[in-house]
């Protein structure tokens, strides 16, 4: 099915059995805490070796060779592989082709250049850290994307212009022209990367943490040089991705070459360090926005230019702009990027790319436009919601922005705010509230699924869809459980292994959207094969608890089936919808902060998210990825923050220990509100993606908060000590 025409009939509100959007528990759950779940560093792989990766030890110049014999002679050292086909990079997200291969060009400090493998671990460790390399260093090292000599591109795709914006902010009763920045960040997904690479002949099993299968086989294909058909990749469970794990990474290339090699098994692991020096970081930002508003707080100009980095030899680059184009009006609009090419790890897509840091940053401007215009911040957003896509002639698909903003305020006590800073403490500590819009682009991509309705009367589902700790098992189970009527603990879901149907992967927050419209779609063709058997229309069949309903007569679906399996694929590609309407999430954020007055540390004393995706396919799950996003924006706010050594680029903080991402104690309780939405033209069962909407803006309303309790205006993240301290009496 091609999402040509938005699809109103709704047909999951029809079913009978009660699961979608029930607060479900995970059907893996108990696998995960009884640690039985197989991770891609658990296969028990007979005869396993084990491999090392050697990194750069600078930052910009060529290997010009490597002492092999040395290593080689150390006991239980098996090969020092430095083939030309070992990745520089990961490949970016949906690549599904080699990324930059070459790994003797080094372009940053850190980068893969050689594998030591080992009958142990720890020899191999041990002969990374003595094998012997000569290189060529280039002192030209590029590391501050802002230093007056750093070489920059303008990407012609990336320039929007509107009107004109620079007469916009000259006849403007309020103005704001500030600039803003975000440090790049780190996934820091709690399983470290790992690829267990094992050949049959010419065929090749790669057992990894990967988000998206169906490309990364491709990836892999092509970096080895062989036919995607030679390769199967197995992902099972994946403790965590964020972005990091979507495209193919230098560890599986790797494996696979020295298997190969050494015709066995071979297993290599990156440590935490190598996580954080050898997989995407989020780039670092500068964000400059010039906004233009009436005498009534309505915006007339909109500009938002950022300065991000990558690698020479990349192509992404982080979309800062990309919720800016839709979230708010105003007529006059430039929204341009600029990207700095460095030598610091390779950038990619970090939680939320684009959104995450950009509405953060936009959200920070429009309090400090409404502090100018003397209009409460709520009110000021409010006003500037654009009845259409503001740079198209196109409608939104469904919005409940304005319901998001009113409820939040509502739940969060917003009118109790006092308007001017430091008005509010409680002994030392300075009360502040703050708030911020949330929006997120939405995607439906191509998916694939095969279900299976046994002639026992249970249900097998089958795609190579990924769950990275995002609920994918639960939700594939609740929809096939619900369109055939079938109980959760009758429906087996088997995910993450590319000899399965090709699903869309997990990222982009397209995955539950995609790969459960491509279940419901076989499930839809199940029913109509049921229909076939009992002589009536699909609209007539209800389907409970393995019971066929039909004109009040009740037929038992194991003797319907009698002794036959049926069986049906099910495939969603996008569609003319994801052109004639604008497509997006939205939701709103509330902060209360409390800043003390004497040190200037911040404590999130209570946060709300409000959230519009869709139809929440299942309450506990969505709420969950809603909490994992506000809590990314409470670091975000206050505390992450990748540090470069700016000689060189070595990253300064590259453990967790140095990295610091928000515990237990710097998080409050949080609320979540799920707003109740059906979008037709999303895809057939009405649902967007939620699971990167609950980070964007959420950092802003911390920051927002921090400056009405203190007065502190942090326009550069994380709001550390040292830039609120000047700030306080």
């Amino acid at each position: 099915m091609s999402m040509d025409e938005p699809d109103t009939r709704r047909r999951l509100d029809d079913m009978a059995q009660g699961l979608i959007g029930k607060p479900l528990d995970r059907t893996e759950g108990h696998l995960k805490v009884s640690g039985t779940a197989t991770y891609a560093h658990e296969w028990a792989v007979a005869d396993q070796a084990y491999g090392v990766l050697v990194r750069a030890p600078f930052a910009k110049g060529k290997i010009l060779s490597i002492d092999k014999a040395a290593v080689l002679a150390m006991d239980g050292v098996l090969a020092v592989i430095d083939d030309d086909r070992l990745l520089r990079n990961p490949a970016q997200g949906t690549a599904n082709e080699a990324p930059v291969q070459g790994a003797k060009d080094v372009v940053y400090l850190g980068q893969p250049i050689a594998l030591v493998v080992a009958e142990s671990f720890e020899g191999a460790r041990h002969g990374a850290q003595s094998l012997s390399i000569e290189y060529d260093a280039d002192e030209s090292v590029a590391i501050d994307p802002e230093a007056s000599d750093a070489q920059t591109e303008k990407p012609d795709e990336k320039q929007f212009s509107q009107g004109d914006v620079d007469q916009a902010m000259q006849e403007a009763a309020f103005t704001v022209d500030q600039v803003y920045r975000t440090p790049g960040h780190n996934s820091a997904a709690m399983e470290p990367h790992c690829a267990i690479a094992q050949w049959e002949e010419n065929q090749l099993t790669l057992y990894g943490s990967y988000q998206m299968l169906k490309y990364n086989r491709n990836e892999l294909a092509d970096s080895l040089g062989i036919d995607a058909e030679q390769v199967r990749i197995i992902s099972r469970y994946v403790g965590g991705g964020f972005g990091s794990k979507l495209g193919i990474a230098p560890e599986a290339v790797a494996a696979a070459i020295a298997a190969k090699e050494l015709q066995r098994a071979v297993c290599v692991t990156l440590s935490r360090q190598q996580v954080f020096e050898a997989v995407m970081r989020r780039s670092e930002t500068r964000q400059h926005f010039q906004l233009a508003a009436d005498k009534d707080g309505v915006l007339t100009g909109l500009s938002h230019v950022s300065l991000v980095s990558n690698l020479p030899d990349e192509t992404f680059a982080e979309p800062v702009g990309q919720a800016t184009h839709f979230i708010y009006g105003g007529e006059n609009r430039r929204i341009g990027l600029e990207v700095a090419r460095l030598n610091k790890t390779c950038a990619g897509s970090v939680r939320a790319p684009g959104e995450a840091v950009g509405v953060t940053a936009l959200e920070n401007a429009m309090d400090e436009l409404a502090e100018a215009a003397g209009i409460d911040p709520l009110e000021l957003r409010l006003l500037n919601i654009p009845e259409k896509d503001p740079e198209q002639d196109v409608s939104f698909s469904s919005r409940k922005f304005r319901q998001a903003l009113k409820q939040g305020a509502e739940a969060f006590g917003w009118e109790k705010r006092q308007p001017v800073p430091g008005q509010v403490r409680e002994g030392e500590w300075l009360i502040g509230m703050g708030m911020a819009s949330a929006a997120r682009v939405n995607v439906l991509m191509q998916s694939e699924a095969k279900v299976t309705l046994s002639a026992d009367g249970s249900v097998i589902v089958e795609t190579d869809m990924t769950d990275i700790g995002t609920g994918s098992y639960t939700i594939l189970t609740q929809i096939a459980g619900e369109m055939l009527g079938v109980p959760m603990n009758r429906v087996e879901t088997r995910l993450g292994d590319t000899d399965l149907p090709s699903a869309s992967g997990s990222g982009g927050s397209w995955g539950a959207s995609s790969s459960g419209s491509s279940v419901f779609l076989a499930c839809e063709d199940l029913r109509e094969q049921l229909c076939r058997k009992l002589d009536c229309q699909s609209a007539d069949l209800t389907l409970k608890d393995g019971q066929a309903i039909v004109r009040n007569r009740s037929h038992d679906l194991v003797e319907l089936l009698g002794g036959e399996s049926l069986q049906a694929v099910g495939i969603i590609e996008p569609g003319e919808t994801s052109e004639n309407v604008r497509q997006a999430t939205f939701g709103a954020h509330f902060a209360e902060v409390a800043v003390n007055a004497t040190t200037g540390e911040t404590r999130v004393q209570r946060m709300l998210g409000v959230f519009s995706a869709g139809r929440i396919l299942n309450e506990k799950t969505a709420r969950s990825q809603c909490y994992g996003g506000m809590i990314f924006g409470i670091g975000m706010a206050l505390t992450e923050e990748l540090l470069h050594d700016p000689r060189d680029g070595h990253i300064v903080n590259r453990d967790l220990g140095e990295y610091h991402v928000p515990v237990n104690l710097d998080v409050p309780q949080l609320d979540v509100i799920l707003l109740d939405e059906r979008d037709d033209h999303a895809s057939p069962i009405q649902a967007k993606g939620i699971g990167e909407l609950g980070i964007c803006g959420a950092a802003a309303a911390v920051v927002n908060a921090i400056y009405n309790a203190s007065g502190a205006r942090v326009r550069e993240y994380p709001a550390t000590l040292d830039k609120i301290l000047p700030y306080l009496d």
